[in-house]
Formats: C-alpha cells, sequence, structure tokens
C-alpha cells in the first residue's frame, strides 16, 4: 500500500498541472471503489479551479471553492497526468479533463482506493478529523511519542503503525526507522526510553525525507505520475531482507509478525534490553 512518501511524490509530480486549473470535464467509467464514487457531486465542479493540492496521512486533497476531493489510493491505486488522448483501460476509472488539456486519470486495480467528497472543512471528514500527527511536522517529537506511549503495552511497532498517533508511515519505512534507532520491534511501547525515542524521531524523519527524495519504494507496483517506480527501496537495510546478513554486524536478519504485518530485525543491532 503506498504509504507517505509515494503519496507525497504522486502529489509533487500532479501538482504543476492540475493546480490553480479549471476542470472542463469529469469522466467516471466505474464508481464502485472502496465507497461509491458521488458522481453528481463530482459532476458539480466542471468550471471550478482547483486552488490547492494538500497532503493529509495518506490522502490527498483536491481543494476548490465548491468543496474538496478526499482522494486515497487503496492498495494498487495510481495517478497520472496525460497530456494527450490515451484510451482507458479496464483499470482506468475517473478522469478529470482541464481547461490546459491535461487530464488526471485514477487508475485502481483492486478498487480499494476512494475518491469522495466533502463541502464542508475536509479537516473534519470521518477520515481525516482522528487522524494522529504529521511525522514531519515539528508536532512529531520526542515528547509527543512520550505522552502517546505511556501507557501502551503493545508492541512499539504496531503503537507506530497506528494512524491515531502518527500517519503515513507505514510497514516499510517503520521496520527500517527501528533498526536505525536501535530498538527492538517488539518492546512495550511504554518501555521506550526518552533517548531511544529521541532517536526514533530523528530515525522516522530522515528516512520518509530519504524516501520522498528517491520518489518512495516500489516494492510492488507502486509507479508515481509520470509511471516511474520508487528507488528508495533500493537503500533499504531490512525490509525484505529476511535470512540474510545485516548490513552492519553481518547477524542474520530474522522475521517475525507484529499486528498481522512481517516485521524484519537484526537481533544483534536492535537488542531487547539497553
Amino acid at each position: 500500500m503506498p504509504e507517505l512518501p509515494e503519496v507525497e511524490t504522486t502529489l509533487r509530480g500532479i501538482q504543476p498541472f492540475i493546480e490553480n486549473q479549471t476542470i472542463q470535464k469529469v469522466i467516471i467509467r466505474r464508481p464502485s471503489l472502496r465507497w461509491p464514487i458521488p458522481k453528481a457531486s463530482l459532476q458539480q465542479l466542471i468550471g471550478y479551479r482547483i486552488n490547492q493540492l494538500q497532503r493529509r496521512g495518506k490522502y490527498l486533497l483536491l481543494c476548490t471553492d465548491l468543496g474538496t476531493v478526499i482522494l486515497h489510493l487503496g492498495m494498487s491505486g495510481r495517478l497520472q497526468v496525460l497530456n494527450k488522448p490515451v484510451k482507458a483501460d479496464k483499470h482506468d476509472h475517473v478522469d478529470i479533463v482541464f481547461d490546459n488539456d491535461y487530464l488526471l486519470r485514477f487508475t485502481d486495480p483492486r478498487r480499494f482506493g476512494a475518491l469522495l467528497w466533502t463541502d464542508d472543512n475536509p479537516q473534519c471528514h470521518p477520515l481525516l478529523k482522528k487522524l494522529g500527527v504529521e511525522p514531519l511536522t515539528r508536532h512529531f517529537n520526542h515528547q509527543y511519542l512520550q505522552t502517546q506511549l505511556k501507557n501502551k503495552q503493545i508492541a512499539i511497532k504496531a503503537a507506530l503503525m497506528d494512524q491515531h498517533i502518527v500517519v503515513g508511515v507505514g510497514n516499510i519505512y517503520i521496520t527500517e526507522a527501528l533498526f536505525v534507532a536501535g530498538i527492538h520491534p517488539t518492546i512495550p511501547a511504554k518501555n521506550v526510553s526518552p533517548m531511544q525515542l529521541k532517536q526514533l524521531v530523528v530515525a522516522i524523519k530522515s528516512i520518509l525525507r530519504r524516501a520522498i527524495k528517491k520518489g518512495g519504494s516500489s516494492i510492488k507496483d507502486f509507479l508515481n505520475s509520470l509511471g516511474k517506480p520508487g528507488y528508495f527501496s533500493q537503500e533499504l537495510q531490512v525490509y525484505g531482507r529476511a535470512d540474510l546478513p545485516c548490513l552492519r554486524c553481518q547477524s542474520i536478519l530474522q522475521l517475525i509478525t507484529i499486528a498481522q504485518r512481517s516485521t524484519v530485525y537484526c537481533s544483534h543491532c536492535q537488542p531487547t534490553f539497553r
């Protein structure tokens, strides 16, 4: 599933072509995604301009004077900008055509994505209003984490995957950050020391920024708005490397499951206790 770096990469890819552009046409070929696409509301957007594109967690917001399109890529969704007519495939569900002759196409083979509408403050939408802090902001710091985790007995990795605490980090990037910070993924969240939390926050921010710079990670089928893969996967130190030597100490990396997600770690570099 695309996480924060992949969604941010998508935003930056489509923004120059559709921001401040006026919508000429909305084509909805298949409205049955994770939730039904509100066809009538989207058709009302014709003649309105995309004033701003925003990201909140793993959601993209296309803001107009009339309201906001809330878009989630789901498991396999993709947005691409086209500047010439390209015949739609069976998985190309929505086209938004602009007055500069570009169109934004939403493709989603598995149809777990979402394209919704609100004419209210989008931050108050049920999908967004309870989301945690953005990890690349100053609000995400070790004091915040210490407050959020002080009573949590669950594994630190499971806690960090809770979108009510911090948004968009995801399995790949949490696995990598815990390795960089030297924290065993099964340690109860409340037992992680303040010093370790400081190291963890620094690691998360650094890894996310590097991943965005590299265009995200294409572990499965993520492609950016230009149809290119993300290259951060080439820098992964533990994720996807179970049973291979640790790049630091040569110990064999271990694979376990936490919160129903595969977790790779180094028992030497990430000891249970320090």
